[in-house]
């Protein structure tokens, strides 16, 4: 298979890249494919050359975020490698600091999702499983401090990280690792 050329990889980054920020900033529904045609002036035909659709441009939009929330959430526990209570603290400080940066608009998964009522929409797969991941990662954790209810727990952080991730910078000013770590710390019988 012929490596593609990097004018056209530069124009795909290009538009996601511009994509994602407005899709972010807007929501999905609010960004029309004239706006990103307009923003990043790349044709609009080069544009479905590589998204075919504008689902398949808010997909890889999501699974852009997705890769990157993934690397950073491996950097942290990487950091408290062996010690799985310190690594769901390090969790917490992460979560906490994402929702307390300016201009923050919440989970992009959660975003996404609730802006399409279709259980088969894409957008909904992507978000399903990154959720479903999550647990997953939080699941091993408790396991690893030897918790008869792993399970249970994973899911009730999952839903304290998702709270945090929609409280639409609420969190910012009060603490919000501070309270992750109180409600985690709990949790798990810190």
């Amino acid at each position: 298979m012929d490596p593609v050329p990097v004018t056209a990889t530069r124009a795909r980054e290009t538009v996601l890249r511009i994509a994602s920020d407005l899709f972010y900033r807007g929501g999905v529904r609010a960004v029309g494919m004239e706006m990103i045609v307009e923003r990043s002036g790349v044709a609009k035909t080069t544009i479905y050359r590589h998204f075919p659709t504008k689902d398949a441009l808010i997909e890889a939009f999501l699974e852009r975020e997705d890769r990157e929330f993934w690397q950073q959430w491996e950097e942290v526990v990487a950091s408290h490698a062996g010690e799985s209570r310190r690594a769901l603290s390090g969790l917490c400080d992460w979560v906490g600091d994402r929702v307390s940066r300016d201009n923050y608009r919440g989970c992009p998964q959660i975003n996404v999702a609730a802006e399409f009522a279709e259980c088969e929409h894409p957008a909904r797969k992507v978000a399903h499983r990154h959720k479903a991941e999550m647990v997953e990662r939080l699941t091993a954790l408790c396991r690893e401090l030897d918790i008869s209810t792993a399970e249970l727990r994973a899911h009730q952080i999952g839903l304290l990280f998702d709270g945090a991730f929609m409280s639409n910078g609420r969190l910012g000013n009060v603490g919000a690792a501070a309270i992750l770590n109180d409600a985690v710390g709990r949790l798990v019988g810190a």
